[in-house]
C-alpha cells in the first residue's frame, strides 16, 4: 500500500467516509425489505417516477396503492425531506463503535464491546445477532458463547455493518483494520458473519490508498480465507466484472448461486456490494446507487457502499445533493450521540487515526 497522504487530505477521506455511509444508508432505507423490494420492484418504482438513471435519493411515492408501499421512514430519507439523517443502527454502530476507541483504545476487548453496548445501545434498537447477543450479555453471557447461544443469525451482515470505524481509522493498513473488526464480530457471529466485517474494514481501508476500487477490493480479498464461501462469492463477481458482464446480468448470475440464504445473509450482500463497487469504478453517484437498486438490504449495502466510495473521492468530491440535505446532523439512538455534527464525528475519527500512524 502506498503511504496516506498529508493530515489536510485524510480529514477529507474520513469525513468523506461519514458522509458517505449516511447517505448511503438514507438511500437505501426506504426499499429496505429485500424479500419485497427486490432489483425488478426497485427499478419499477423509479421508471414510473423517472428517476432513472438514479442520480439523487429515492423520489417520494406518486400513489402508494399501486403496491410500491414504501418503509414508514420514507418521509424522512426521499429527496426534497431529508433535514438530517434518520436514526439507523447502521450509522449507530459507526458512532458505538468511535466511542468503543476513545473509551478503551485499539487494545479493546470483545468484552469491553459488549458492555459499551449494554451501557450505550437501547435494546429495542438492535436486530438479529445483536439482539440475540444483546439478550446473552444482559443474561450473564461471555463472548464466545454470546455469539453461539440461541442465535440463528451468526451468519448474517449485522456484523459487517459495525466495520466501517475500524477502516477509517486504519487507513491504508487493511490487515490491521480486518484485526480489529474480527475482535468486534466474533461478539456475534462467526464463520461468514465474522469474515464479512474483516472484509469490509479492509476494503475501507484500503480505499484510502489503493489507486483503484479494484486494488482496494483485491486488498480486502487477501485479509479473509481465500476458501471460504463470502471470498468465493466476492471472486465470482470480480470474474464476471472482469468478463465485461453488464452489471444486471452479474447480479442475476450470482443471485442464483446464493440462492436460498436470505436477503440479510452476508454472502449474497457482500455480491451486491462488490458489484456496485466495481461497476461503479469509483464515481460516487454511480457507486450507490447501482449498489441500493441491486436490492437485499439496501440501506446496509449501501452505507458501506457510500463509505467506500466517500474515501475513495474524499468529502468535497461527493456531490452537493448527497451530503447538503443531511445538515451535518447526525441521529442516533446510541446515549449522548443525538444531534451529533458529522463534521465533529469524523474530526474525532481523525483524531484517532492520526493516534496510530
Amino acid at each position: 500500500m502506498t503511504p496516506v497522504g498529508t493530515e489536510p487530505e485524510l480529514a477529507d477521506r474520513i469525513l468523506g467516509g461519514w458522509l458517505g455511509r449516511i447517505s448511503g444508508n438514507m438511500l437505501g432505507k426506504p426499499v429496505e425489505q429485500g424479500d419485497l423490494w427486490t432489483r425488478d420492484r426497485i427499478d419499477r418504482y423509479l421508471r414510473q417516477a423517472a428517476a432513472l438513471p438514479l442520480t439523487d435519493y429515492l423520489p417520494e411515492p406518486a400513489d402508494e396503492s399501486e403496491g410500491f408501499e414504501l418503509r414508514p421512514e420514507w418521509r424522512q430519507c426521499v429527496r426534497g425531506r431529508i433535514h438530517g439523517s434518520c436514526r439507523d443502527d447502521d450509522v449507530d454502530y459507526a458512532i458505538l463503535g468511535l466511542d468503543l476507541l476513545e473509551t478503551h483504545g485499539f487494545d479493546f476487548s470483545t468484552e469491553q464491546v459488549g458492555d459499551l453496548w449494554l451501557l450505550r445501545l437501547p435494546y429495542l434498537q438492535t436486530f438479529t445477532a445483536e439482539r440475540a447477543t444483546y439478550r446473552n450479555l444482559a443474561n450473564g453471557l461471555k463472548p464466545p458463547l454470546t455469539a453461539t447461544y440461541d442465535n440463528p443469525y451468526q451468519e448474517w451482515i449485522g456484523a459487517l455493518i459495525r466495520a466501517d470505524i475500524y477502516g477509517w481509522t486504519c487507513p491504508g493498513v487493511p490487515r490491521r483494520a480486518a484485526s480489529l473488526a474480527r475482535r468486534d464480530a466474533v461478539l456475534s457471529h462467526t464463520c461468514n458473519g465474522v469474515y464479512g466485517a474483516m472484509f469490509a474494514a479492509a476494503l475501507i481501508a484500503a480505499a484510502f490508498t489503493a489507486p483503484t476500487v479494484r486494488h482496494a477490493v483485491d486488498a480486502a480479498l487477501a485479509v479473509i480465507p481465500a476458501s471460504s464461501r463470502l471470498a468465493r462469492t466476492v471472486r465470482r463477481v470480480v470474474s464476471l466484472h472482469d468478463t465485461r458482464m453488464t452489471w444486471e446480468d452479474t447480479l442475476t448470475t450470482v443471485a442464483e448461486e446464493t440462492t436460498g440464504l436470505g436477503w440479510i445473509h452476508t454472502i449474497p450482500n457482500a455480491a451486491v456490494l462488490t458489484a456496485g463497487l466495481l461497476y461503479g469504478d469509483g464515481d460516487f453517484t454511480r457507486t450507490i446507487t447501482l449498489t441500493v437498486r441491486g436490492g437485499l438490504d439496501t440501506d446496509s449495502n449501501g452505507a458501506t457502499a457510500g463509505s467506500v466510495a466517500g474515501v475513495l473521492t474524499g468529502a468535497d468530491a461527493i456531490p452537493p445533493q448527497w451530503k447538503d440535505p443531511l445538515d451535518d446532523t447526525v441521529r442516533s439512538a446510541v446515549f449522548g450521540f443525538d444531534r451529533a455534527r458529522i463534521s465533529e464525528l469524523a474530526e474525532r475519527t481523525l483524531r484517532l487515526a492520526e493516534a496510530e500512524r
